[in-house]
């Protein structure tokens, strides 16, 4: 089997699924792109648009086995978990997996793109908008998905939608008092053992503890659970991927924000 992982900053989408891959043990080589210079857009032997645009996870990573492309961060932790033999990250009984896959959809249709907008807005906006006309136009014309250019020509020209912000701050203070709800029966994890929503979860919720750290002042389980999350070896190993020094303040523009609440 021929495998390559292309990936960003540990953070995010990207942490997940590196993350997962570690948790795995399976082998698979892992490529850094910048996202920031629109590499993924340009990934060698990757044509299909579905694959490098169209993903809801925006500027997530993307996985090449045998030339076939994969994307999604949920998807591919269970991919990993599968080609493992089962290492763990799903639970076997069908309703807990049911119940694991719809936390996951909640993270990433509600929690991801607010946390992605906050944390562009915070760290990458200025990055992006200093990149100069000629080469902005040319990484724009390489992005064939309409609302993920969008996003991109918003971080550039400096738009700023309040009403957008103040909705990205409910949803992410909704997050972290869902997860304080599901904690507080004194559990370790999520969903009872470890699995991907805990993976999920802690890649976009861990880099809002500077940004929206009123959000996380009441929440002792939570903190006490990003704890957790944050020692595991596989976090730790996907962290240790960083080329930056602090890879949970690392954004690229990501998912669009759910137009239905």
């Amino acid at each position: 089997m021929s495998a390559v992982l292309y990936h960003g900053e540990p953070n995010g989408a990207s942490l997940t699924v590196l993350a997962a891959l570690a948790e795995s043990g399976v082998t698979i080589e892992c490529r850094h792109i910048d996202l920031l210079a629109g590499e993924r857009h340009a990934l060698s032997g990757v044509t299909e648009s579905i694959a490098l645009d169209l993903g809801i996870e925006g500027e997530g990573p993307v996985l090449m086995v045998d030339g076939e492309a994969m994307t999604e961060s949920v998807f591919l932790a269970q991919y990993f978990d599968e080609a493992a033999g089962g290492a763990g990250l799903q639970p076997a009984d069908a309703y807990a997996r049911w119940e694991m896959m719809m936390w996951c959809r909640q993270i990433t249709e509600r929690l991801s793109p607010a946390a992605a907008l906050l944390g562009n807005m915070a760290n990458a906006q200025d990055a992006i908008a200093a990149i100069p006309a000629d080469a902005f136009g040319a990484l724009a014309s390489s992005i064939v998905s309409d609302d993920l250019r969008e996003r991109w020509q918003d971080l550039h020209d400096g738009k700023i939608d309040a009403a957008q912000i103040a909705d990205s701050e409910a949803k992410v203070a909704a997050a972290v008092e869902r997860c304080e709800k599901q904690l507080a029966d004194g559990r370790d994890w999520l969903m009872g053992s470890f699995s991907i929503a805990d993976l999920v979860t802690y890649s976009w919720l861990a880099g809002m503890q500077t940004l929206q750290a009123a959000a996380f002042a009441d929440a002792s389980h939570t903190q006490a659970w990003l704890a957790r999350v944050a020692a595991r070896p596989s976090v730790q190993a996907a962290l240790a991927k960083a080329t930056v020094p602090e890879p949970l303040r690392a954004w690229a523009p990501g998912p669009e924000i759910n137009r239905w609440g």
